[in-house]
């Protein structure tokens, strides 16, 4: 288990659940040494995800632990194998924030993304010409090579809505983002009609939470939920800063941003209100 001092996001999500699962069995770090014949810093590598691990190895932790069903097994086989590999979004590396990255492969591999986004639209769901007036505008981005390839990344990350893979994806708009001119009226216009198709996918679902909604707790800002494929796998909520990106994943922080979720999905217009909302807005242009 050749160790690595920067470990994946994947490599990171198959560590923790590694360890949920020794957890549950009341076994130690010892315990898990013993049953593979190494010492107890490989199991904590491992854990951390600063090592990748050996098929074999894999196979051995998961009996040990009781996960015997083949179709569990088999993803976890394929996380560990996913692990030693490159995404596409590192070819941008040299444009993208390290943050931004982990927030992308953290995007790709989930299984349903929920998000509130009180301000703008959600990068998934940006037109082109959205896009661009939204990355222009970042103090960070100083030229038109810089924002082209930003551009070309959020168009590249929208594609899971779209590749078959089925990722459900619930956004929570605040009415201030549709009713602002981002890039002039006309890209509001064509970024409007954008969010009405999307709306229709089946793995799509939109809400809109009107400006005169009252009190709701959407108030500290935008956020994501990000939830993945394995039961043993943690919830990761995501908030993104002008220059920071911070990650929780405890279960009392997750919770409480999933019940902020909840409630905010309960204040806003149902989805079928919320294109008719969309669509109105239109008209009124």
């Amino acid at each position: 288990m050749p160790a690595d001092p920067t470990p994946t996001v994947r490599r990171r999500r198959l560590g923790s659940a590694l360890r949920r699962l020794r957890e549950a069995k009341d076994l130690t770090l010892e315990d898990a040494a013993r049953h593979l014949e190494c010492h107890k810093a490989t199991i904590s590598r491992l854990e951390l995800g600063r090592s990748g691990v050996r098929t074999r190895d894999l196979r051995a932790l998961l009996s040990l632990y009781g996960v015997t069903d083949t179709a569990r097994v088999d993803a976890f086989l394929e996380m560990a194998r996913k692990g030693k590999e490159s995404g596409w979004w590192q070819r941008h590396a040299g444009v993208l924030r390290p943050g931004y990255t982990d927030f992308i492969e953290l995007e790709a591999e989930a299984a349903e993304i929920s998000c509130y986004e009180p301000l703008l639209v959600p990068g998934l769901l940006q037109t082109r010409d959205y896009a661009r007036a939204v990355i222009s505008a970042y103090p960070s981005v100083r030229t038109e090579e810089d924002v082209e390839r930003r551009i070309e990344v959020r168009a590249t990350r929208q594609n899971l809505l779209t590749d078959g893979r089925g990722v459900q994806f619930w956004a929570v708009i605040g009415g201030a983002a549709l009713r602002s001119r981002v890039g002039g009226p006309e890209t509001m216009n064509r970024q409007l009609r954008h969010l009405l198709s999307l709306a229709e996918l089946p793995n799509v679902t939109l809400q809109v939470l009107p400006i005169d909604a009252g009190e709701h707790p959407g108030g500290n800002g935008p956020f994501v939920v990000f939830t993945f494929p394995l039961p043993e796998e943690s919830q990761v909520v995501c908030e993104e800063g002008l220059i920071t990106t911070v990650y929780l994943d405890s279960p009392d922080e997750v919770k409480t941003y999933a019940d902020a979720l909840d409630a905010l999905r309960a204040a806003a217009l149902s989805p079928r209100q919320s294109h008719a909302a969309i669509a109105e807005l239109l008209t009124g242009r």
